[in-house]
């Protein structure tokens, strides 16, 4: 990295840091800590539920996931809005109504304090090792580049979210968030276009997509019912909505977004821009992936992405069958050059013939990328086998001009600030909130408990730091976030839905029920029998089925759990 790169970097991250805290300095009471006093405005309830999804993981992992599997994992949002609407609909206005600090203070209200104290437990798990992962994510990215300790980086990452969420709550969160994601979707379309504009003078945006369709990359729609197919519309649209409705209407992450809102339509307006933009900005952030894959049709790719692993790999006994793969996927390149020189100029009749000869050259290379891969596992068990991750970042560092490489690591270190600032923030106001104030210390002041709760901010920022120093890579880390999230959003979604909905079902019957789901929501994972968006509509399903046949059975008689204010 260049001079110009670092300030770039350093001087973002510092404005971010600085002005958070300079724009919420000074004393606080509960509803201004909590709550920002409810002064955001629609547009900043908008950006700040996105910035808050869009982690680093969004812009370093979705790219290598389109590179190299296309734009199908599109359908995962398609559930989204749908969710949108219900949620403004129906939980907003009930929060408001109660005046809420966290969304487990109304469970207690509906059913009894051991449901909240469940609920909100099974949310710090989850989400304490959500914040974990997003701090992990950029470190990877500084590690690689400059060979620094990857726990070093944990930490510094960790401390600079910590210092403004510390000092101004969930105001701070609300106004850096803005300036985070402004910085986030300029660079990514800089990025877009210094793509396309590295592309061979003959190749339009046009030619680029249909090379990119003669590789599969553009398959968005998958209408099968193939269980083993992770991402189709179908399960897109259903098991997407319950997890989106999981995420934006019960984790308080997010729900402490709209709770800072002027009022119900500010929030409702907030999560429907949400709703109207989330699906167009993955589908764009995909697109970049998908160019990224394109780009390496006409420049050599590596056959790793991870460049210190490769090098690794290089000085142990397979560094004879890393040359040999090396010298295989050049010629590849090379004749994948003329085929696609052909593709180009060719008309309707050749281009079946030209398209099937590409496929097979990719194929190929899949191959050579899958034995790479293979000698990772056996060769360096310690290191990670998985590059998916690394695909952008690398295209980053190699290929784009100075002061634009320091801009794109500001977007990826942005998107991680934004997210893990939200997830502290939501993480330390329901510690204090659900845990602490209503089971522990229950007569203190607002000086006191805006106190405990920053104090809760950075012991769970140090919780977060020491997860990220025991993670790993999954299939990438997009995916690992989504499936940690799954693995606990249907139990939790499916208590709120039956307070809603079923007000028949009283504390017992769902308390009970939610901690037999959840035990089998782990083991049906434990076991893969299903994809884990299913997770969450079996879940949910399973807390409101076993709920109500005990309620019928060993709770017939059970009274408890109504609230005449719901």
């Amino acid at each position: 990295m260049s001079n110009i790169d670092w300030i770039i970097l350093l001087g973002t991250l510092f404005t971010i840091v600085a002005y958070g805290t300079w724009k919420t300095r000074g004393a606080q009471n509960m509803d201004s800590y909590m709550r920002g006093n409810n002064e955001a405005k629609w547009w900043t309830v908008g950006l700040s539920v996105m910035a808050t999804q869009a982690s680093a993981i969004t812009f370093m992992s979705t790219p290598g996931q389109a590179f190299h599997d296309g734009m199908g994992f599109v359908q995962f949002y398609f559930g989204l809005p749908i969710a949108m609407v219900i949620i403004c609909l129906t939980f907003i206005p009930i929060y408001h109504k109660l005046k809420v600090y966290t969304a487990y203070e109304f469970l207690e209200q509906r059913f009894d304090l051991k449901t909240r104290s469940l609920t909100a437990g099974l949310f710090l798990i989850q989400r304490g090792l959500g914040a974990g992962i997003t701090i992990y994510a950029p470190a990877i990215i500084l590690s690689t580049i400059l060979g620094w300790n990857l726990n070093l980086l944990n930490f510094i990452l960790g401390a600079l979210v910590i210092v403004y969420t510390v000092s101004g709550g969930t105001k701070a969160v609300n106004v850096t968030q803005k300036q985070q994601m402004f910085i986030i979707m300029t660079g990514m379309f800089i990025a877009f276009y210094v793509i396309l504009d590295a592309l061979p003078a003959d190749v339009s945006f046009t030619k680029a997509l249909a090379i990119a369709g003669a590789a599969d990359k553009l398959n968005i729609l998958d209408f099968s019912f193939d269980p083993d197919n992770r991402y189709t519309v179908w399960w897109g649209l259903l098991g997407g909505m319950f997890l989106a409705l999981s995420y934006f209407g019960t984790d308080q992450s997010q729900v402490q977004r709209y709770l800072s809102g002027k009022s119900i339509r500010e929030s409702q307006l907030g999560l429907i821009m949400n709703g109207i933009l989330k699906v167009p900005m993955q589908f764009f952030i995909l697109l970049v992936g998908v160019m990224v894959f394109v780009f390496y049709q006409f420049t050599a790719a590596p056959v790793f992405f991870n460049p210190a692993t490769l090098e690794k790999l290089k000085d142990t006994e397979a560094s004879s069958a890393i040359q040999r793969l090396e010298a295989n996927n050049d010629s590849i390149f090379t004749i994948k050059n003329i085929i696609l020189a052909e593709f180009n100029q060719a008309d309707d009749i050749d281009k079946p013939k030209l398209k099937q000869a590409y496929s097979d050259l990719l194929t190929q290379e899949k191959s050579i990328r899958t034995e790479v891969k293979n000698l990772v596992e056996v060769h360096l068990p310690s290191e990670e086998s998985n590059d998916k991750d690394y695909v952008f970042i690398s295209f980053i560092l190699a290929y784009l001009p100075k002061g634009l490489i320091g801009l794109l690591l500001a977007v990826i270190f942005s998107a991680a600030m934004s997210s893990t600032a939200s997830e502290l923030n939501a993480l330390s106001t329901t510690t204090t909130i659900d845990i602490y104030k209503r089971s522990i210390y229950a007569n203190g002041d607002d000086a006191h408990y805006v106190k405990a709760s920053r104090w809760l901010t950075v012991i769970w920022g140090i919780v977060a730091i020491i997860f990220a120093c025991w993670g790993t890579l999954f299939e990438n880390l997009i995916q690992l976030v989504n499936i940690i999230g799954s693995i606990f959003y249907g139990t939790i979604l499916g208590v709120f839905l039956t307070a809603f909905y079923f007000k028949k079902i009283k504390a017992n019957a769902v308390f009970f029920a939610a901690v037999f789901t959840q035990i089998a929501i782990i083991i049906i994972f434990k076991m893969d029998l299903v994809s884990f968006l299913l997770l969450n509509v079996i879940g949910c399903l399973l807390v409101i089925i076993i709920g109500y046949l005990l309620q019928i059975s060993v709770f017939k008689q059970d009274k408890n759990g109504a609230s005449s204010s719901v």
